[in-house]
């Protein structure tokens, strides 16, 4: 049973990701507004019930690998290695998923951040997911760290979110190499880092008690 569920889930996966690429190639060739939904679902191979069956809208599908991405977070952050530090542990898993954002769909990243600058529908789309992924982390830091200062897990979420998603927006915007943004990432993690080393909650290992 588990590994038919297994193979269901990785079946999802790559029509999920099959439908994202076309449509960003489309929007690419065609234009947004001239790339309809049955386009996308003929490009992907599926039918257009099925690209409902993984997106409400084609607005959705814009957003299909950050979405995904994100959702890697709380789980890699889940899995806690003795004497590491909440902080130790962002890193850890933060900027393998950043990069993996920044590298998803190839030339087709900078057409994404394109039309999110371009366009007020995907624009309000885009900070509704900046929030709602800021309270997330805020969540994450409150589990993390129980004795952490209501403004410091408050402050610790928009400092993080904020200059992480900075980065990945120029980093797309630009066409950087895997190389480069790697190196980009890693020091914007740094500046993030050094910004929330205040916090004493954050820079405790997991099995020490809050004082």
């Amino acid at each position: 049973m588990d590994e038919r569920t297994g193979l269901r889930e990785r079946k999802k996966r790559r029509t999920r990701h099959a439908i994202a690429s076309a449509a960003l190639r489309l929007f690419a060739e065609r234009g947004y507004e001239e790339t309809t939904i049955a386009d996308i679902a003929a490009a992907a191979d599926v039918a257009p019930r099925t690209f409902f069956g993984y997106f409400p809208s084609k607005e959705d599908v814009v957003f299909a690998e950050v979405d995904d991405r994100l959702g890697e977070v709380a789980e890699r952050l889940a899995t806690r290695e003795p004497g590491e530090t909440p902080l130790e542990a962002i890193r850890r898993c933060v900027v393998d998923v950043l990069e993996a954002i920044v590298s998803e769909h190839g030339e087709y990243g900078a057409v994404q951040i394109a039309l999110i600058l371009e366009r007020p529908g995907l624009q309000a789309r885009a900070l509704q997911r900046l929030t709602d992924t800021q309270e997330k982390i805020e969540g994450l830091l409150r589990e993390l760290c129980p004795g952490i200062d209501e403004i410091d897990a408050v402050a610790a979420a928009g400092v993080a979110v904020g200059g992480m998603q900075a980065v990945v927006v120029h980093c797309r915007r630009h066409g950087y190499d895997p190389l480069s943004m790697r190196t980009a990432l890693d020091r914007a993690v740094t500046i993030v880092e050094n910004g929330l080393t205040t916090v004493d909650a954050l820079n405790r290992p997991w099995d020490e008690p809050s004082p």
